[in-house]
């Protein structure tokens, strides 16, 4: 199975959608049409709450909805990252990791009657197995079955650091053991060599924000690579026949999908869904010309299998 970018976003035209900062954006279409998005703000938290939701009815022009989540005991964490919302049993739910600075991460899940929150937490550690763990993705596939997608240190694999996983989730709170979806599989995946990390010396590779969506009969996972701090970050692609795997990563000659330009500086981190004209969207975040914010950032982005194999197309942004 080949697969090609038809048309590359290039660089000529990209611009954040929202001027703040604004990363690992979450977009959601709600069921009145309208679309809010949930993000990594640093600069957007107070003693009582943590990520900014944003509101739109056009995808162009946000505003801001407030802070949705409830801020937990110091003694759980400082840094918040990477929330995601679903909408089930009735209620909304997000996903969210917490940990001490970059040490610690574990995922958890809070609740709220409104998709704008208040989301209060619900005290439940959902990978206390795992020594690290972020960027949790909900799925819902067609039989109606949940899933969740993050990332996790794996320490014994050719390539050690940060891959990405899979487990069931068979109630909102509830997860089973997870498994491997994908490991890193190239030298642009390097966060940093010669890390010290677990009392011991890495190369250390990272891939992490996995999105999943079902398009043209298959299941195609959009991911980020690379350190998230530097131009080297990237955004890329797998596909499966299944959500339980085996993913197949797009071939090494195949470039990424979103990578850093004259106008955009590692991109990454991205969320996939509907825009208002029934057409797939990517959302992600790339960091201003300074490198002192990452803004959002959305594009229109196609699926399409055809022989010998599938491709996928990233159009400009709207």
């Amino acid at each position: 199975m080949g697969v090609r970018i038809r048309e590359r976003t290039g660089d000529a035209g990209h611009r954040p959608v929202h001027p703040g900062y604004f990363a690992d954006p979450f977009v959601l279409r709600l069921p009145d049409g309208t679309y809010a998005a949930y993000g990594t703000n640093p600069t957007a938290t107070s003693t009582e709450g943590v990520f900014e939701v944003l509101l739109s009815n056009d995808l162009d022009t946000w505003r801001s909805a407030g802070l949705a989540l409830v801020r937990l005991s110091p003694e759980t964490g400082d840094e918040y990252w990477a929330p995601e919302v679903c909408f089930r049993d009735g209620a909304w739910w997000m996903y969210y990791s917490v940990g001490h600075g970059i040490s610690g991460h574990h995922l958890r899940v809070a609740r709220a009657a409104e998709p704008t929150g208040p989301f209060h937490d619900l005290g439940v550690n959902l990978t206390a197995d795992e020594t690290f763990a972020i960027d949790p993705h909900p799925f819902q596939d067609a039989d109606g079955q949940w899933y969740l997608f993050f990332a996790r240190d794996v320490l014994d694999a050719e390539r050690p650091g940060t891959h990405l996983a899979l487990a069931h989730l068979p109630a909102p709170a509830q997860l089973t053991e997870a498994r491997s979806v994908l490991e890193p599989y190239a030298d642009w995946q390097i966060y940093e060599r010669a890390r010290p990390m677990y009392d011991g010396t890495f190369d250390w590779h990272t891939l992490e924000g996995p999105a999943v969506v079902h398009r043209q009969g298959r299941y195609w996972m959009t991911f980020s690579g690379g350190a998230w701090t530097g131009p080297g970050y990237a955004v890329s692609w797998a596909s499966s026949a299944s959500p339980l795997g085996p993913w197949t990563a797009a071939p090494s000659s195949a470039p990424p999908l979103l990578e850093s330009g004259s106008s955009l500086i590692g991109p990454g981190h991205n969320s996939l869904f509907i825009g208002p004209d029934g057409g797939d969207r990517i959302a992600f975040h790339a960091w201003n010309a300074d490198r002192s914010v990452r803004q959002m950032h959305v594009a229109s982005i196609d699926f399409a299998v055809e022989e010998p194999g599938p491709q996928r197309e990233v159009r400009d942004r709207l």
